[in-house]
């Protein structure tokens, strides 16, 4: 009697592990949780727990008060964040203002930002987002110069 095809499936998998194991070939998922994210960043109204994940950094946030980030995305194209960003709200809500609209997501919501948006969080708010990585270090290198300059007074 033939093995039934679950078991052919399974028996194929096995053999090109194994083969993808011999050959170095192999590739494991990359993964973390908001436990055990790579890297923790402490900004006082909120903390970062994020990683990245082949060529996108996921970021589990959560927000201890709530802020709009207008203040630190002056100076970047419209004043606003040109990084596109997906994710999921666990908690709280986040008020998503673009130069013709407003956007408000609610806990329970999967949502996409599009470029040229103005995030802002209310206190509570948990999240998870998705951004590509190369862009997000562009928009994080000016926010990072724009709370330096606000901190010395400037």
């Amino acid at each position: 009697m033939g093995q039934l095809p679950h078991v052919r499936r399974r028996n194929h998998w096995l053999r090109l592990r194994k083969w993808l194991v011999s050959t170095g070939k192999e590739r494991t998922m990359p993964a973390f949780s908001k436990d055990t994210a790579p890297k923790v960043e402490d900004f006082g109204p909120g903390a970062d727990h994020k990683g990245e994940l082949d060529g996108y950094t996921a970021e589990f946030v959560t927000i201890r008060e709530g802020h709009s980030l207008a203040r630190a995305l002056k100076g970047l194209p419209g004043d606003s964040c040109q990084c596109p960003h997906w994710g999921y709200l666990f908690a709280g809500s986040l008020t998503v203002s673009y130069a013709d609209r407003e956007e408000v997501y609610q806990a329970g919501d999967a949502y996409y930002m599009s470029p040229g948006h103005v995030p802002a969080a209310a206190t509570g708010t948990e999240f998870i987002q998705f951004s590509p990585t190369d862009e997000l270090a562009i928009t994080l290198t000016a926010m990072q110069a724009n709370m330096e300059a606000m901190q010395q007074g400037n």
